[in-house]
């Protein structure tokens, strides 16, 4: 017998009237939560009677999942003492009842809590619903919004819910924030008084609702529950659960694995790296007591978030003192360009990456948090540092998302007190007057270098009519390799680059004497370079060909039709078909990349 949920499904009756049925057949069992260490003898172990001494036939764990990448860690944290149950009332109504021991399902764990009279009176008090619904308020704005992530508010009972949504409704309203930035999602009942009618949703409105809380940017960014959505319910952007409903065995684990989903958004660069519990009850104080299972398996399910502080603390002690060595702290000329040279090597920009983004997404999470006060001028000054070398060896001239939103934040507070440098956002002018700029600029060399490439790129890029300044393009990164890789030291890159620029200069110059636009003069360059006769007559007629067929790049007839003039154009002149061909391919090859009309 093959059975599926087997911690519940050969519970009660169903259990011995099937193993009554079937007593020779051999029972194997398939379930994510065994129930372990009960008041019934070891729960689904005592069931299916494995020998052996871990009670597994075979097991992938959540360690195992973690880090397989198929779900992610959890963190927790506990609500201030004022808001937590009493431990009194906690244990004697709930932690201590047998009853509670592997309870596997909702339903199950509200008939035990209807009982809890004064642990429910206690969760519903009018003044804590308050405290706890501004705390959450507070705490989602600061903490989990800012990340791009959204929440579960999971209350102990439906009249709960709707306290919470008319709490948060009337905070959210004296900021300035709609009535759906929160919504209900909880079953409705004929017999429900007025008060929980009017949060009843229709089956249209509650499909709505769940579809609008998975993407990013829509509202719902919170969903209060207490049983619906518990089970089932996949949302990866669901980071952050404010539990205030006593939970335990199967039912607190399948609760806050809604939080422990993967997500990734690579337009937002975007990783979610762990899930969030805020416990408002105080069951994760008594975690081992709360889940049932082995001391190893807890570990692996859920941590204190104080970890993450003394993770942030340990690498803002022993990784960021190297880098930010490198600098004086002014961000003057002399330290952007020292930063230049030394992350020329990219295996130094790989770590420096690596190791930042690390302390970054550790920052995000903890922060707001007195905690952090200490770490505030260090962690600045490598988010400049990183800055730096990042704008200054991205591959593109129009630099993406390089923050998050509160590192970001901090960055431009302190960004005039830092004096940080935008390196390499001074660009210049790709003409004549840039050689005697470069050559008198203060900045040193690897800064030159640097600033002339992006300046380079963005010309081409600014200018996609000139096919000269994308190959003058082309020529630079292939100078920026040699130089980031060592093959040229910094003098000479930097020689290359204005050698470059001057040959430019003077291309420019020669056109303007013959009088011809960019892309004739660009063809003409190209056939006398090939020995084509008669070039000036032939780089007309190609030029010609090529303005009477402007969609040639998107359209493939187009594309055949000035393909066919321009061959036709050179054959005139030439009859080597090996010659015509080349250099035929060599035309389209950097017009592909160019001139764009």
């Amino acid at each position: 017998m093959l059975i599926d949920e087997a911690h519940r499904t050969t519970g009660g009756d169903l259990g011995n009237f099937l193993m009554a049925g079937l007593p020779n057949a051999s029972y194997i069992g398939f379930t994510g939560t065994p129930v372990d260490k009960t008041a019934y003898g070891k729960g689904t172990f005592k069931t299916f009677g494995c020998e052996d001494d871990q009670g597994y036939l075979h097991k992938y764990s959540i360690a195992e999942s973690i880090e397989d990448g198929t779900t992610l860690p959890l963190y927790y944290s506990l609500a201030p003492n004022e808001m937590l149950v009493p431990h009194e009332i906690l244990e004697k109504e709930f932690l201590a009842l047998a009853e509670t021991e592997g309870v596997v399902d909702i339903e199950e764990l509200n008939k035990i809590l209807e009982k809890a009279v004064n642990l429910k009176n206690f969760l519903k008090g009018k003044d804590r619903v308050q405290k706890v619904a501004r705390f959450v308020a507070e705490h989602y704005l600061k903490n989990v919004e800012p990340l791009g992530y959204k929440a579960f508010l999971v209350a102990v009972d439906r009249e709960a819910c709707a306290l919470y949504k008319e709490a948060l409704d009337e905070i959210f309203k004296g900021w300035a924030l709609p009535p759906g930035y929160s919504a209900i999602v909880f079953t409705g009942n004929n017999n429900d008084p007025k008060r929980l009618k009017k949060w009843h949703l229709d089956e249209k409105k509650e499909r709505q609702i769940r579809k609008n809380f998975k993407k990013p940017g829509d509202l719902p960014n919170i969903l209060i529950v207490t049983e619906k959505l518990l089970t089932g319910f996949d949302a990866p952007i669901l980071y952050a659960m404010y539990l205030d409903k006593p939970m335990r065995d199967h039912t607190l684990l399948q609760a806050i694995a809604r939080v422990n989903r993967p997500y990734e958004n690579e337009a937002e660069e975007m990783v979610k790296p762990h899930g969030f519990v805020l416990d408002f009850v105080g069951i994760f104080d008594k975690l081992e007591k709360a889940l049932a299972f082995d001391s190893n398996e807890i570990n692996a399910i859920v941590k204190d978030l104080g970890l993450l502080k003394h993770l942030f603390k340990a690498k803002m002690e022993t990784k960021s003192p190297p880098y930010l060595a490198l600098i004086t702290r002014n961000f003057d000329d002399k330290d952007v360009d020292n930063l230049i040279e030394h992350f020329r090597d990219k295996e130094r920009r790989k770590e420096l990456f690596k190791e930042y983004k690390e302390i970054e997404m550790l920052y995000e999470i903890i922060s707001p948090d007195a905690f952090l006060r200490p770490f505030i001028g260090d962690f600045t000054a490598l988010s400049s540092v990183y800055a730096v070398v990042r704008n200054a060896y991205t591959k593109t001239v129009y630099v993406d998302k390089a923050f998050q939103k509160k590192t970001n934040e901090l960055v431009q507070k302190h960004v005039g007190a830092l004096m940080i440098a935008e390196t390499p956002a001074e660009f210049v002018k790709i003409d004549k007057a840039t050689l005697d700029t470069i050559r008198q600029r203060n900045a040193g060399k690897a800064t030159r270098v640097i600033n002339l490439i992006k300046s380079i790129e963005k010309a081409a890029e600014e200018n996609g009519g000139d096919p000269f300044l994308v190959a003058l393009a082309e020529r630079a990164r292939v100078v920026q390799e040699g130089f980031e890789d060592r093959q040229t030291t910094t003098a000479e890159a930097l020689a290359d680059l204005l050698r470059e620029i001057g040959k430019n200069e003077q291309r420019k110059m020669e056109q303007a004497a013959k009088g011809l636009d960019g892309l004739t003069y660009f063809v003409l360059c190209k056939l006398t370079d090939d020995g084509i006769p008669n070039p000036e007559a032939v780089s007309r007629k190609v030029a010609g060909a090529f303005a009477g067929f402007p969609n040639w790049r998107q359209s493939d007839a187009e594309l055949r039709e000035v393909r066919k003039q321009v061959t036709f154009a050179l054959f005139a002149e030439v009859e080597d078909i090996e010659k015509v061909t080349s250099t035929v391919e060599a035309l389209f090859t950097l017009l592909q990349k160019s001139f764009r009309p």
